[in-house]
């Protein structure tokens, strides 16, 4: 039988404990992101660095959408 997946923060803590005094270390995997606030890739990327205890926030990390291209979709 498989162990049901975790469907919420309030089932994680019952299942695993949590730890309050967790403090993120950055390390030398600790880069920065060029990928743009909401996209998949910087979902992704938060993502691993709580995996990796990272902290969230790379002071390098895209501040902003400047340079980039969004598709655009005719009206019909």
């Amino acid at each position: 039988m498989q162990n049901p997946k975790v469907r919420n923060v309030f089932e994680a803590i019952l299942k695993y404990g949590h730890d309050e005094d967790f403090v993120p270390s950055a390390g030398d995997d600790f880069a920065p992101t060029d990928a743009p606030a909401g996209s998949e890739d910087k979902i992704e990327m938060l993502r691993l660095r709580v995996e990796r205890g990272l902290p969230l926030w790379h002071e390098q990390d895209r501040c902003d959408y400047s340079g980039l291209t969004g598709a655009v979709r005719p009206r019909e």
